[in-house]
């Protein structure tokens, strides 16, 4: 007797996989490292230095005969001369044992330590101080020095800053102050505008908001636009030929109209002109 093999029906059913949950550990949470404060002692100077700019060579004896300064406190002219076994200065508050030394600088150098407060007096006092009006020597004073470029390189970036960022209708004015093509490439306007800022950070920064400069760009408009007629006698109404202010003898007319339109009676002209002007834009 045949055995007959039953099929099952379908496909087997497949058994679940027991799923298996993955436990994520929470990592500590690391404390950002607090920035170490670098340390800085700042120095003082113990010695002062001066300097010969110009010309000292190898060696320069400073002259010490008859030199002599005003004394404010007593009104006077007194004599001054160096002798490091005095504690003054003045020849008449010295000894009769006075010994003068000579006032040396070597490569047009010179250092004064602390310990000889009357050397720094007598070069301080010096006719030939530049501190003083001389044209000899001067005080070298690095941290004056570095603060004074410090604030001229701010001012520089300032400035340069501006005509990078500005859009450039506001700096149509003050490139007309400066004589600037104004119809030339907005590039070529910036880039003229750039050397001014950087030969002149800070008259370029004060004549942004001044109005000397506006008013002396709208006048140099009206006069382009044939608003106004500047002449060597006067100003005057283009179209009318009507005086508006006399100009003085041997003065220029865009000045004199400049500080007319500056004044209350002048600020009425200025008004008008620049209705003219937005006209014909």
């Amino acid at each position: 007797m045949e055995t007959k093999t039953k099929r099952s029906t379908g496909r087997p059913k497949l058994q679940k996989e027991a799923v298996k949950e993955t436990v994520v550990m929470e990592q500590p949470k690391v404390a950002p490292k607090k920035k170490r404060t670098i340390k800085r002692k700042e120095e003082s100077n113990i010695a002062v230095e001066y300097e010969i700019p110009r010309g000292g060579g190898i060696v320069f004896m400073l002259p010490q005969k008859g030199v002599t300064v005003y004394d404010k406190e007593n009104d006077t002219v007194r004599e001054i001369r160096y002798c490091p076994n005095e504690p003054s200065i003045f020849v008449d508050e010295q000894s009769e044992n006075a010994v003068k030394q000579s006032v040396i600088f070597e490569l047009g150098r010179l250092f004064v330590p602390k310990q000889k407060p009357n050397l720094k007096k007598f070069l301080e006092l010096h006719p030939s101080n530049k501190a003083n009006g001389g044209n000899i020597f001067k005080l070298v004073d690095k941290r004056k020095d570095a603060e004074e470029e410090l604030n001229r390189e701010f001012l520089v970036s300032d400035a340069v800053s501006i005509v990078r960022d500005r859009e450039i209708s506001d700096l149509l004015a003050i490139a007309l102050y400066y004589g600037i093509n104004i119809n030339a490439a907005t590039s070529e306007i910036r880039y003229n505008l750039l050397r001014i800022a950087k030969s002149k950070p800070k008259e370029f920064l004060q004549s942004l908001d001044s109005p000397e400069v506006t008013c002396r760009s709208t006048i140099k408009q009206a006069s382009d636009y044939q608003i106004i007629s500047l002449r060597p006698n006067g100003v005057y109404w283009f179209d009318a030929n009507s005086l508006i202010v006399s100009v003085p003898v041997g003065q220029d007319p865009t000045d004199t109209m400049v500080r007319f339109c500056l004044t209350e009676k002048g600020a009425s002209v200025l008004s008008l002109i620049e209705e003219r002007l937005d006209k014909l834009s």
